[in-house]
């Protein structure tokens, strides 16, 4: 069966939690210690209630690594109240442009919006319907980052979806900058160590290659064949300049390790 590698990230994430959290319950059965599945997704994560009595989420080996928080911030244009919700994410999607970069997509990310017309924010201190800004940013940023870039943009005059083989530029250093001013290592530092590929001109066919960082060598990876390749072979996986070109191997998928961790 074909399947996008993102959904099946998500997906074997996901039954990964589950396996961990009834192996916990389990452990836990005789002492009469009380958790709860957490179902966490790319953007967010909920808790189970049970009884109107919160259990206290399990935190496993997979949120150590991939968990972040995020922090939606809302600040009304009337009376300037800043409304702050928080949550978790295991991934972060990320519109893109041609001839960008990461750097670029994650400030695009982060930038503020303004809801008005039938969007409006319903303001608690006004009690009432209001023109507002809002925006997203990374309160606390994993230990793993991945990054997934929407190659595939649903196209309202063609009526079916369209793979964008943007030239998009992901650096082997990565700053994060759009942190919230209180998050610890405001400017987190990351190094790039594996990427998706998708190989393919459209969104309904094609092929996933990886390329991962171990031990100092990029290796290349194409089903069961293996090869050590050259650092700047990476670059080759940008994006084409042109809509149409012969290159139809694009990064898909980024993971960033914090440089934090491995001091």
């Amino acid at each position: 069966m074909h399947q996008d590698a993102h959904e099946f990230l998500n997906f074997l994430l996901n039954e990964l939690v589950d396996i961990l959290v009834k192996e916990a319950q389990a452990a836990n059965s005789n002492s009469g210690s009380h958790t709860s599945p957490e179902k966490v997704v790319g953007n967010g994560a909920t808790n189970g209630l049970a009884n109107g009595n919160h259990k206290e989420p399990v935190v496993t080996w997979v949120h150590k690594i991939f968990q972040g928080t995020l922090t939606n911030e809302t600040r009304c244009l009337r009376c300037e109240t800043i409304t702050a919700r928080d949550e978790t994410f295991l991934d972060l999607s990320l519109d893109i442009e041609q001839n960008s970069s990461i750097t670029s997509c994650l400030r695009n990310f982060s930038s503020t919006e303004t809801l008005n017309a039938e969007d409006k924010f319903f303001c608690d201190k006004c009690c009432s319907l209001q023109e507002a800004q809002k925006r997203m940013k990374i309160k606390s940023p994993p230990r793993i980052l991945a990054l997934h870039l929407k190659r595939f943009k649903y196209i309202e005059q063609l009526g079916r979806y369209k793979k964008l083989s943007y030239r998009v530029v992901f650096p082997l250093e990565l700053k994060l900058c759009n942190t919230t001013d209180d998050a610890p290592g405001s400017e987190a530092e990351y190094s790039l160590f594996a990427v998706v590929v998708h190989v393919g001109s459209g969104p309904n066919h094609g092929h996933y290659v990886s390329l991962v960082k171990s031990h100092n060598h990029w290796l290349f990876f194409d089903d069961e064949n293996v090869e050590i390749i050259d650092e700047s072979i990476v670059q080759t996986f940008f994006g084409s300049t042109q809509e149409y070109s012969n290159n139809t191997d694009h990064g898909y998928i980024l993971f960033y390790e914090s440089l934090d961790q491995k001091k």
